[in-house]
């Protein structure tokens, strides 16, 4: 029987590009090309769709061609411009491996509904209710959840720095990793925080610190369908962690190092597990997430986010998760396009 036709989106238009090459990457060296047929359809940073042969450096060059994915569910498939002529390559499911907006926020997978191809991770709906920490919040209170306080301050917004109780974090409501995210310790630093998120969404977030430990959890599953990595705690050194801010990532943070399986008690560890698939259901997730919390002294478990397409870099938490839960990466993907191709997980 033929290969099922896998296309691996990466690349976008996000500040998490990069990041998103690096996780391609690793797909392409994990997914099993003897069981699938892959397609590596990369978009640059100012938009261009490329189909190349694989994601690296430079993959932009060296005969990439300009592709297409077809709206039109009746090619079901890639456009692909070939010395002044268009050809199509059909896709029997995608694997978007795309970080921050317009590849988790439920853009790429609003043109997958059209396409009327199979695709990996969370629906319309979903992707764009985790993409915003704000509904995220309201979604998860609504179900029990705990999540810390928060404010938003619109576009044309200002806030009085003097109706706050310090320290909080500002960070922009719809966008990835910890770009624009600041801590925020006294009342004259609260503006320049506000603008800095500012340059990464008009809608900015302001929320109460937590006190406790950061901890988190991969997900992969389909409804009540859910398989729980384990847990992960991030041991800082000093400051507050940041996601994918370091120069070189693969070496390391300068700052954190997370700890898998988290060094929390057995009590705790089902708690975060609990929690996690808890979130993950409210928000309608499938596919991969992880999901981000906090663990409080007292044992209480606080949502901070929710991931849809997580990192699949050598670095990245959710593949560490899975794996010493016993799913290496190749297995992962396995499953993922599995279950965009059957509904279920296996």
């Amino acid at each position: 029987m033929a290969r099922p036709r896998v296309g691996i989106i990466f690349g976008g238009r996000s500040e998490e590009h990069f990041i998103s090459v690096k996780s391609a990457q690793e797909v392409a060296g994990s997914l099993d090309t003897e069981k699938y047929e892959p397609f590596y359809i990369g978009i640059t940073k100012s938009g261009a769709w490329l189909l190349c042969d694989r994601p690296g450096p430079g993959w932009e060059n060296g005969g990439a061609r300009p592709a297409v994915l077809a709206p039109d569910s009746g090619v079901r498939g890639l456009l692909v411009l070939d010395r002044g002529r268009y050809e199509t390559i059909g896709l029997d499911v995608v694997l978007p491996v795309l970080h921050g907006k317009l590849g988790e926020d439920g853009a790429i997978q609003g043109l997958l509904e059209l396409s009327g191809i199979p695709y990996a991770g969370c629906d319309v709906q979903s992707s764009a209710v985790c993409m915003d920490k704000s509904l995220a919040y309201v979604v998860a209170r609504s179900a029990g959840i705990a999540t810390p306080d928060f404010r938003i301050v619109a576009a044309d917004e200002n806030i009085d720095p003097d109706r706050l109780t310090y320290p909080v974090f500002v960070k922009p409501a719809r966008s990835g990793s910890s770009f624009g995210v600041s801590k925020v310790s006294r009342t004259s630093e609260l503006q320049c925080a506000v603008e800095s998120a500012r340059q990464y969404d008009t809608k900015v977030l302001i929320e109460q610190a937590v006190v406790g430990s950061e901890v988190g959890c991969a997900i992969l599953g389909n409804g009540l369908d859910v398989i729980a990595g384990e847990v992960d705690r991030i041991a800082l050194s000093h400051g507050f962690f940041r996601i994918h801010q370091e120069d070189e990532p693969e070496s390391g943070s300068e700052n954190s190092t997370p700890v898998v399986p988290a060094d929390i008690s057995a009590a705790s560890r089902a708690r975060v597990q609990d929690t996690a698939k808890a979130v993950y259901r409210a928000m309608g997730c499938r596919g991969p997430a992880r999901v981000d919390m906090f663990l409080a002294g007292d044992g209480k478990v606080i949502l901070n986010e929710v991931n849809t397409l997580p990192g699949l870099t050598s670095y990245s938490r959710y593949p560490r998760m899975m794996a010493a839960a016993g799913l290496p990466l190749a297995e992962v993907l396995d499953r993922m396009v599995s279950q965009a191709l059957t509904g279920t997980v296996r």
